[in-house]
């Protein structure tokens, strides 16, 4: 069987870990990384089970002179994929893979079996050559999708295990399909949930309104205290722990070319909004920010229904950057809004579980330039620095409970509908990745001897 006719009985497995019913997928979908890892050639190959669906290792010595003085790599990705819906916007079914263009269309094909299969791939080549200069392990979870609810547990259950000198995440992608990108942090996260409630029950406005407050007009002064008009976070002591970024940073990020125009086409919004005083890459991936993100109170339905509700919530969320805390924002927050609580109403609030640090990468770690000499190469230009604007609760949990850096390492450009319909991978950046891991692997085996 041919490496793209393999790869399409990998992605032919329904292996969705957001919905129940597809946790024989999961289980079937393990089986066949583990059955792959052995068949190339790695060691210890072992399916480690969780409260929710199993994570596949497996490892694999240096095949050098002395294996000790090899540095350890940890391969990091996940075999879950998101659903498929809607399912009537995919041009052929999610799961009954098809190859156009020098493309493989299906669910899972970039994010993440696009990931690891070519990684399974560089590791048997390499053993088969006898010449493989790193110390390999590999972690494969099947909870990525849903929030990776397991890792934290596993890592710290089996720090032995996993313990290595860095982690290369080959779940991800590049800026562009032309310009190589190297991430260099995300940010953090924390998330509140809001409900003001006023009199027990709905009142007939015509006997309440004027004589009792609001909930729903309450909750509205609650978040128009949060920010002003230009953007800027009004909460007492929200700023007081951001770093600021490094001149060196701010002149890598001047090199990204970010088209505002092209962004807000994107959107389809009428223009871009933000912190005055940064730049947009700034605003994106190194300040923090403050939305709400769903909102309800008082009656939905169509035509008009005379009543003061009883009472109206919301969810909100905060992008955190160095060297802000979860924990501190979310009670900053709550002492803000319980101080800022109009007359008549009572308000509670909820801090949500899984809230993430920031992370971020040191300018001067060595292996950075590495990992550009290899990205150069591959793609004949020097590679951009970028950050994420979202969160990885993955890298501050091996960072946490490892003492490791994780590094991203995928090929996949932005364009390959990742999460969306009609999801795909192009043929050329499985085996970019393929090959680009071997570079990578031997540099770094270099430049760790030698340092």
């Amino acid at each position: 069987m041919g490496y793209i006719d393999e790869f399409i009985e990998f992605l032919s497995i329904p292996s969705i870990s957001a919905i129940p019913e597809h946790k024989p997928d999961l289980a079937e979908a393990s089986r066949w990384l583990k059955q792959r890892m052995i068949r190339a050639g790695i060691d210890d190959v072992q399916i480690i089970e969780t409260k929710g669906h199993p994570v596949v290792f497996g490892r694999k010595s240096a095949q050098t002179q002395d294996n000790s003085k090899a540095p350890t790599v940890l391969i990091y990705g996940h075999y879950d994929t998101q659903p498929a819906d809607p399912l009537d916007e995919w041009h052929s079914p999610p799961f009954e893979p098809q190859v156009r263009d020098g493309k493989i269309f299906a669910r899972g094909a970039s994010d993440d079996k696009g990931g690891i299969y070519p990684a399974v791939l560089a590791a048997e080549e390499a053993i088969k050559e006898n010449s493989l200069p790193v110390n390999l392990k590999f972690l494969f979870e099947g909870e990525e999708e849903i929030g990776s609810p397991s890792l934290k547990e596993i890592l710290d259950e089996h720090r032995e295990l996993f313990a290595c000198d860095i982690v290369l995440s080959v779940d991800g992608g590049m800026f562009s399909r032309e310009i190589p990108s190297i991430t260099t942090g995300s940010r953090g996260l924390a998330a509140i949930q809001v409900e003001v409630t006023g009199p027990y029950a709905d009142v007939h406005s015509g006997s309440g309104g004027g004589v009792i407050q609001n909930p729903v007009q309450a909750l509205a002064e609650i978040l128009t205290g949060l920010k002003d008009k230009e953007g800027r976070i009004l909460v007492k002591g929200f700023y007081d722990d951001v770093a600021e970024v490094s001149p060196a940073e701010r002149e890598q990020f001047e090199q990204v070319p970010l088209d505002e125009e092209a962004i807000r086409d994107r959107l389809g919004v009428p223009g871009l909004f933000g912190e005055p005083g940064y730049s947009l890459a700034e605003r994106m991936w190194t300040r923090p920010s403050l939305d709400a993100n769903g909102i309800w109170g008082g009656f939905q339905g169509e035509g008009i229904k005379t009543i003061i509700p009883a009472k109206a919530g919301c969810k909100i969320t905060c992008r955190l950057v160095p060297h802000q805390d979860p924990e501190v924002i979310c009670a900053l927050l709550e002492d803000h809004i319980k101080h800022s609580v109009p007359p008549g109403v009572r308000v509670t609030v909820k801090v949500f579980p899984g809230n993430s640090k920031p992370y971020v990468i040191p300018e001067s770690h060595p292996v950075l330039p590495v990992m550009a000499d290899v990205l150069g190469e591959l793609f004949g230009r020097e590679p951009v620095k970028v950050r994420l604007g979202g969160t990885l609760p993955i890298a501050a949990a091996f960072l946490d409970i490892l003492g490791t850096y994780l590094f991203f390492f995928a090929m996949s450009g932005p364009d390959t509908n990742v999460h969306a319909p009609n999801e795909f991978i192009r043929i050329d950046d499985l085996d970019r990745l393929r090959r680009g891991l071997r570079m990578f692997w031997s540099r770094y085996a270099d430049s760790f001897a030698g340092s």
